[in-house]
């Protein structure tokens, strides 16, 4: 039987990186030595209050259904953050709890875009968001950027790409892939002309809480009233707080935006997981002693790894400033992303994620969010590989 496949579903393209991950887990379980670089994942575990509130919470019964935008003392949380970290004024009717931050992405570019419309990207991009335009019907617009602006776009490319068609632009800082965050003159550069052509702009801020060196994490939200009005904040707890599994998103938009959005979830998933939420507001309200540590070892892993990739043969590195990636650059290996990637793992078993399936066949992804032991013994692989391309070519 010949089935048929809706061309919104056959137009869309499976994540490259869960790929990338899925193949290196298959290989591990095959008895194979690989070093998984490709997923953003943090290595560490759920802070244990989490998920002793959880626990607890199922314990207690609370295994039914929620209100479908989640429970009222989440939303609550979520406001109280935003007021005592952004200085940002939400009522909880105006945050949406979903199934996790790409499901905040995806109910906010459903609910705001439609056949005819354009949404400007920056490139290099999350994987998903030019899927979730697409699916919506309308029209992804990129803009690129490069190693040479640490990968961040300028407003006069912003003006150019603005049409009467345009409808949003989506603002990603700190970056994934890239780990590029931008200044609070840059966000306000790029958000007045937003304002100017009536374009609203969805701002992803989940790796907010990962920034180094000082770095000022910014929410384009907080720049004048104006902006605030024209801004959607998508968020989650799977970066900051290694939540991943536990699938918890946040939406803080104006109140038409945010009941329009209630309305599609009630429509789709209804509420997200029950005690996971009750883990999230022990998330939010509770011991935030984690962050440090972890924002340290961090900054030695990317400091490391950025130390021992500008050192190899054929690569250049910008040095990320916030998330848990670096993006080198591998054009002096006379290879593109995909095949670079694939030689990498069938020759040395190193997993990254090839720029390509963020706009950028120039550049690899690799994830620090893993240990030193696996960081060192991936990178030490990586540099026999690219010396050989080296050899090579000579």
């Amino acid at each position: 039987m010949q089935y048929r496949i809706s061309k919104r579903a056959a137009g869309v393209n499976p994540s490259l990186t869960l790929a990338i991950d899925a193949k290196a887990k298959q290989l591990k379980s095959e008895g194979q030595d690989v070093v998984g670089f490709g997923a953003g994942e943090p290595d560490f575990p759920t802070p244990q209050h989490i998920q002793d509130a959880a626990i607890e919470a199922m314990r207690a019964g609370m295994t039914k259904y929620t209100p479908s935008s989640g429970l009222p003392a989440l939303r609550q949380a979520v406001a109280d953050k935003f007021l005592k970290d952004q200085g940002l004024t939400y009522k909880p009717s105006q945050i949406i709890i979903s199934c996790g931050g790409k499901h905040s992405c995806y109910n906010t570019i459903i609910t705001l875009c439609q056949e005819g419309d354009e949404v400007i990207i920056p490139s290099p991009y999350w994987v998903s968001y030019p899927e979730m335009v697409t699916l919506a019907g309308a029209t992804p617009v990129f803009v690129s950027a490069t190693d040479a602006t640490e990968f961040k776009i300028t407003p006069e490319q912003l003006r150019k790409a603005i049409t009467p068609r345009t409808r949003l632009f989506i603002l990603n800082s700190p970056n994934n892939p890239t780990g590029s965050v931008y200044t609070r003159e840059e966000l306000k550069a790029l958000a007045d002309i937003c304002v100017e052509k009536g374009v609203l702009i969805m701002s992803d801020e989940i790796y907010e809480k990962l920034v180094y060196n000082g770095t000022e994490h910014v929410s384009v939200a907080t720049l004048s009233p104006e902006i605030f009005e024209h801004t959607i904040i998508v968020h989650g707890l799977s970066k900051a707080y290694s939540m991943t599994g536990w699938r918890i998103g946040v939406t803080a938009a104006p109140a038409p935006i945010a009941h329009a959005i209630e309305a599609v979830q009630s429509h789709s998933t209804s509420n997200p997981v029950s005690f996971a939420q009750a883990g999230a507001v022990a998330a939010l309200k509770g011991s935030q002693e984690h962050l440090p540590l972890w924002l340290a070892e961090y900054k030695r892993r990317r400091d490391y790894a950025w130390e021992r990739l500008k050192a190899m043969p054929g690569i250049s590195c910008v040095l990320a400033q916030g998330a848990f990636y670096l993006f080198p650059n591998i054009t002096a290996t006379g290879l593109k992303s995909v095949d670079f990637a694939a030689k990498l793992l069938e020759e040395e078993k190193v997993a990254v994620v090839p720029g390509i399936a963020f706009g950028s066949d120039d550049n690899i992804r690799i994830s620090y969010a893993t240990s030193m032991a696996q960081i060192e013994k991936g990178l030490e692989r990586m540099e026999r590989f690219c010396e050989r391309l080296a050899t090579h070519k000579k």
